[in-house]
């Protein structure tokens, strides 16, 4: 057994702890020729065992958290809680759109309740943390184009909030290039979160209490596995539920704005973009073994769905967008989605938690409940068919038998 502890050479130390011990390859290979990252919540430990996380020569590498792998019972009921948009301030083009005193500490501290007490809780990370490295990406129309880099301490917020998966695969992830995508890496790695969403890693595996978590992340932008490629796609997640126990996806794509709240269920286009079609994507991840599966894109909330016994919800909107956001109307307000499922993955109830960004102060709980009632009319607008309903405290239940 050997514990190697988080530092930004986690990957490379891994690797080669393997090689030398098993005589594996140097990357672990997940579907079509992708690297599988594999993180515990506080240390990862190589074991040499029989268990099922097989690796090319035979061996096996298995991810444990503090203490002996056959510790903990696993829970029977599980708890995922899902937010938007995470852009915690950025230093260019000004530091103006920084935080007061540059601390960022109090800007989730009134609804990171419900990110802790989830068993595990993941974002999307709307923007890079390239500290000095990268150029600001070419901006030919200033008016629609925004470039978001956050002082590299501010990932401690992330972790001061509860969060423990980040997607990184979104149309901001190259706004400081592969420079910028690197340093972004460094630092989410060093501070212990699991991410997923870059071309060369996927997909993540996480443990917590004994349950194994597949994350996998994917964009309609460069450098990110694209929800344009179902196959490629279909291919990592169901390679991620051979190794897990329940499989979380999260997606960035669609149209933007007040006026794309509805989900179309064909192909998107945005600024001339292609923003995928974002209903036949969630659809055939789940098919491939997906259990909950999380939106981004739109800045605006869209409608859940149920699939297969799965739960979706096609955009969590803003979360906690500091500077240059548009956080007007329906792009102020948003969920905090915690997702009950079995151990086997499947839809028990979820709970809607009401937030909003009155400005540029943080986020809130909302005491109007606005992001209830617009999921609710969501629901009956675009998905009438799908037995769920929404109360008006936020519970989402199965209707029917």
């Amino acid at each position: 057994m050997m514990k190697l502890l988080r530092s930004g050479l986690l990957l490379c130390l891994l690797l080669w702890a393997v090689r030398l011990s098993a005589g594996v390859p140097d990357t672990l290979r997940v579907g079509v020729a992708d690297t599988l990252r594999l993180y515990s919540a506080d240390t990862i430990t190589i074991i040499r065992t029989d268990d099922t996380l097989h690796v090319a020569s035979g061996d096996t590498l298995v991810v444990t958290g503090p203490g002996e792998p056959t510790a903990a019972v696993p829970p029977d009921t599980l708890v995922i809680a899902g937010v938007g948009d995470i852009m915690l301030g950025t230093d260019y083009p000004s530091e103006r759109y920084l935080p007061p005193g540059k601390d960022c500490i109090p800007l989730m501290q009134e609804v990171k309740l419900w990110l802790e007490e989830a068993d595990v809780a993941a974002g999307n990370l709307e923007g890079t943390f390239a500290g000095k490295c990268g150029e600001p990406k070419f901006c030919r129309d200033t008016l629609n184009c925004y470039v978001f880099r956050m002082p590299e301490e501010f990932v401690h917020c992330l972790v001061d909030a509860g969060f423990d998966l980040i997607s990184v695969a979104n149309n901001h992830s190259n706004d400081f290039g592969l420079a910028g995508r690197e340093n972004t890496e460094k630092v989410l790695t060093e501070a212990g979160l699991a991410w997923a969403g870059f071309d060369h890693v996927p997909c993540t595996v996480w443990e917590k209490d004994s349950v194994r978590y597949g994350f996998c992340a994917f964009s309609t932008s460069a450098g990110t596995p694209l929800i344009q490629d179902l196959k490629t796609a279909a291919s990592l997640v169901a390679r991620m539920d051979s190794l897990s126990d329940v499989v979380i996806v999260s997606f960035h794509g669609g149209a933007e704005g007040k006026d794309h709240e509805h989900v179309p269920r064909t192909t998107e286009e945005f600024l001339g973009t292609d923003r995928g079609d974002v209903y036949a994507f969630a659809h055939a991840v789940v098919d491939a073994g997906a259990d909950v599966v999380f939106g981004h894109g739109p800045h605006v909330t869209r409608s859940v769905d149920l699939y297969r016994d799965r739960f979706i919800i096609y955009s969590l909107g803003n979360f906690c967008t500091w500077g240059r956001f548009n956080l007007r109307g329906p792009n102020g307000i948003a969920p905090i989605v915690r997702v009950k499922v079995n151990r086997r993955g499947e839809f028990l109830e979820a709970q809607v938690v009401p937030v909003y960004q009155p400005g540029w102060i943080g986020t809130f709980p909302d005491p109007g409940k606005r992001v209830i009632r617009k999921l609710q009319e969501l629901l009956e607008q675009d998905f009438p068919e799908v037995p769920l309903m929404i109360d008006e405290e936020g519970m989402i239940r199965k209707t029917g038998g």
